[in-house]
């Protein structure tokens, strides 16, 4: 069996998480949650960059195109933060585009959007 990559980083980003789901429950939009848990990671001390950039290369040439990850934890983990019934191949392939984009490897994507909170890790 193959060992978790940052385990224990990833451990304390859902943990995160469950308290600001179990503080706020479900029902409130995908920015409410970003908000709250940036105050969590603080609380936390868990470092993070909210809305890093990640520039985009096509054929040796940068795009002008930028995407706004959610968060990037650790400096190696990016976080896309949701608010949805249940997530969607969009929302996967948007984390794994992330990954691909950004040379970092463990991607995860959260869902605040149910009783339960949802998270899916990606790996690239």
């Amino acid at each position: 069996m193959s060992q978790l990559i940052f385990r224990q980083e990833s451990y304390a980003i859902i943990g995160a998480a469950m308290k600001v789901h179990n503080e706020l429950g479900c029902g409130f939009i995908e920015s409410v949650y970003q908000e709250a848990f940036e105050i969590e990671l603080n609380l936390r001390q868990i470092p993070f960059i909210r809305e890093a950039p990640l520039l985009i290369n096509y054929r040796g040439q940068r795009l002008n195109k930028e995407f706004r990850v959610d968060f990037i934890c650790y400096n190696k983990i990016i976080l896309e933060l949701k608010a949805v019934q249940e997530f969607s191949n969009i929302h996967q392939a948007q984390v794994l585009n992330y990954l691909k984009a950004s040379d970092l490897s463990l991607g995860l994507l959260i869902n605040f959007g149910n009783t339960e909170l949802e998270t899916q890790r990606f790996v690239y």
